[in-house]
C-alpha cells in the first residue's frame, strides 16, 4: 500500500536529548522516538503507521460497534477494548482523535426482536444500546465522538446506492431489492479480495444472499437494499425502489464516509468480520468512486482476534457465555475485565477464564498497593513523570501494540518502587514523578483508580467507619466482629501509620 504524506519522512526517527532524573542521580540519557507499527490487514504485513493528514496531527478512526438486539457479551467487548486501547495510545503519542463506532440499529436479527417482543424499533434498540453504553463506561473505555445510529442515515445509504447504480455495479432485482455486483464490480477495474486472498474457483458462487450475514465459502451478490416483505412489520423507508429497509454492510460505508471522509485512517473490529462484512464495506465504498485516483477507502485495518472462554467457543449450552454483567454479579468490576482483555496481544486468541480474572485482581492490587504508599510519601508535591519509563512502555505499544511487553514494563517499575518504598529511599518529589508516570501510562491503560476509595463499595467503606467507631468506644468484641464480616465479604484491614486501609482479598 502506498502512502502519500510529504510531511513525514517513511523509516525515520527522531532523536531528543533529556536530562532525565531516576530515583538516584540525575542522568543523561538519548530517548529515541521510534516509529508506530501495526499490522495491516489491507497489506498483511506490518507496517509503520502515516496519518493521512499532511501535518501529521489528526487520526480519524471508525471500529464497528455493537447490534442493538441483545446484551453484549465479553467476546465483542474485546474488540471494543482493543478499539479503546488503540484510540488511547494514538492520543497518548499526541495525534488528536476522531473516532467514530457506529450502532447498528436495523438488520436482520433486530427486526425478528422487534417482532418478537412487539416494540416499536427505536424502543426495543433504546434498551440495548442503554445497556450497552452503561457496561462500556463500566469497562473504562472513553466514549466515541460519535455513535451514529444505521437509522439516522437512511438518506445517506440511499444517496450512496443511487450512485453503484448508476456506475452499473449494483442493479434492481425483480422484487424491488438491491444487490451489489460483484462481477460488474470487478469488470469496472476493481478487486474483490483485498483483506483477504479469495480462491475464485474454490469458492462456491452463489447468485444473490439477501441475509445481512452469509456462509463464508460463498461469493455472492448482496443485498444493499431489501424490499419490505410481511415480516418487517413497521420497520421500513420509503426508496427510489420502493419501501424497505438497507442491508447491513452499506450502513457502515455510508456512515464512516459522512463523518470521516471517503478516505480515513484507521478501521477496526474482530476478526469475523474481515469477510464478507469489511471486504463488501470496501467493495461498495471504493466500487462508488467516492476516493481520489490512487487512494484506498481506508488506509490501515487492524482486527482483533477471537475470544475462547474457558478453552472453548463462547456458548450458552456449554454453560460459559458472559456478559459482562453475568461477571459484575460474581463480584468482578470492569477494571478487572478491562486488566484481563488487555493481557493478551491483540491478533492472539485468548481464552478468557474465572481464574484469569482473579489474577487479573491480585495483579491490579499490586498495583493499587504501591500507589497508595506513593501517595503517602509525596503528600501535596508534584513533579514531571518519568521520561525514561515512559519511553519504555511506549516502545512496547509501538511495536504492534505488544502489550505484554508493556505490562512487564509496568510491573518491573511496582516492583523496583516497592523496594525503594520498604527502604526509605524515595523522598515527596521522587514518589510524585512515580505517580506522575503512572497517570501517563494509565491514560492509555484505563485500568487505575483515582483514589485509594474509588472501587471500594459503600457497603464495605460503611463497615470500616464501624469498627473505628467500635475501637474508640473501646467495643474490642464488636470490632472484631466486624473485621470477620468484613473478611468474610472478602476485604481485609490493614492498620498504618496514617490510619486503617481496606484490602481486598484476591
Amino acid at each position: 500500500m502506498e502512502v502519500n504524506n510529504p510531511a513525514i519522512e517513511r523509516g525515520s526517527v527522531r532523536g531528543d536529548i533529556n536530562l532525565h532524573f531516576s530515583f538516584g542521580a540525575p542522568t543523561l540519557i538519548c530517548s529515541v522516538e521510534m516509529p508506530l507499527k501495526f499490522f495491516n490487514t489491507l497489506s498483511r504485513s506490518v507496517q509503520e503507521f502515516v496519518p493521512r493528514d499532511p501535518a501529521g496531527k489528526q487520526v480519524r478512526m471508525y471500529c464497528c460497534g455493537p447490534t442493538v438486539y441483545d446484551v453484549a457479551h465479553i467476546g465483542n467487548f474485546r474488540t471494543f477494548v482493543f478499539a479503546d486501547l488503540v484510540r488511547r495510545y494514538f492520543e497518548f503519542k499526541g495525534y488528536a482523535v476522531e473516532h467514530v463506532m457506529n450502532i447498528t440499529d436495523v438488520e436482520d436479527k433486530i427486526i425478528k426482536g422487534v417482532r418478537n417482543s412487539k416494540m416499536p424499533l427505536r424502543d426495543f434498540t433504546g434498551k440495548y444500546e442503554g445497556l450497552f453504553f452503561e457496561d462500556f463506561q463500566a469497562l473504562g473505555c472513553l466514549r466515541p465522538h460519535h455513535t451514529p445510529r444505521a437509522t439516522e442515515f437512511i438518506a445517506e445509504i440511499i444517496a450512496l446506492i443511487e450512485k453503484l447504480i448508476a456506475r452499473g455495479i449494483a442493479y434492481k432485482a425483480a422484487d424491488g431489492s438491491v444487490y451489489f455486483s460483484i462481477e460488474k464490480y470487478q469488470g469496472a477495474g476493481h478487486c474483490y479480495g483485498q483483506l483477504l486472498k479469495l480462491n475464485f474457483e474454490e469458492m462456491r458462487r452463489g447468485e444473490r444472499v439477501s441475509n445481512d450475514e452469509y456462509e463464508k465459502e460463498s461469493i455472492a451478490d448482496f443485498a444493499l437494499w431489501k424490499a419490505r416483505v410481511a415480516d418487517d412489520g413497521d420497520v421500513f423507508w420509503a426508496s427510489p425502489w420502493g419501501e424497505g429497509r438497507p442491508g447491513w454492510h452499506i450502513e457502515c460505508s455510508a456512515m464512516s464516509m459522512k463523518l470521516l471522509g471517503p478516505s480515513f485512517d484507521v478501521h477496526m473490529g474482530g476478526e469475523d468480520l474481515v469477510f464478507p462484512h469489511h471486504e463488501d464495506e470496501i467493495a461498495q465504498s471504493e466500487g462508488a468512486a467516492a476516493q481520489k485516483q490512487g487512494e484506498h477507502f481506508v488506509n490501515y485495518w487492524l482486527h482483533g482476534a477471537h475470544l475462547l472462554v474457558e478453552g472453548k467457543k463462547m456458548s450458552k449450552s456449554l454453560g460459559n457465555f458472559y456478559t459482562a454483567r453475568d461477571l459484575f454479579a460474581k463480584n468482578f468490576s470492569g477494571r478487572e475485565i478491562r486488566y484481563l482483555l488487555l493481557t493478551a496481544h491483540y491478533r492472539e486468541s485468548f481464552n478468557f477464564t474465572l481464574d484469569g480474572l482473579h489474577g487479573a485482581r491480585t495483579a491490579l492490587s499490586r498495583i493499587d498497593e504501591c500507589l497508595t504508599k506513593l501517595r503517602e510519601v509525596a503528600g501535596t508535591a508534584t513533579a514531571a513523570a518519568d521520561s525514561a519509563l515512559l519511553q519504555k512502555f511506549s516502545e512496547a505499544l509501538d511495536d504492534d501494540l505488544n502489550i505484554s511487553q508493556a505490562w512487564g514494563e509496568v510491573f518491573e517499575w511496582v516492583r523496583e518502587t516497592n523496594r525503594l518504598l520498604a527502604g526509605n529511599q524515595l523522598s515527596a518529589s521522587q514518589a510524585a514523578a512515580a505517580l506522575a508516570s503512572w497517570d501517563k501510562i494509565n491514560s492509555v491503560l484505563g485500568v487505575g483508580t483515582t483514589s485509594q476509595d474509588a472501587d471500594i463499595p459503600a457497603e464495605i467503606t460503611g463497615l470500616l467507619e464501624q469498627r473505628q467507631a467500635a475501637r474508640k468506644a473501646k467495643d474490642f468484641k464488636r470490632s472484631d466482629a466486624i473485621r470477620d464480616e468484613l473478611k468474610a465479604k472478602g476485604w481485609v484491614i490493614e492498620d498504618t501509620p496514617k490510619g486503617p486501609r481496606l484490602k481486598r482479598i484476591s
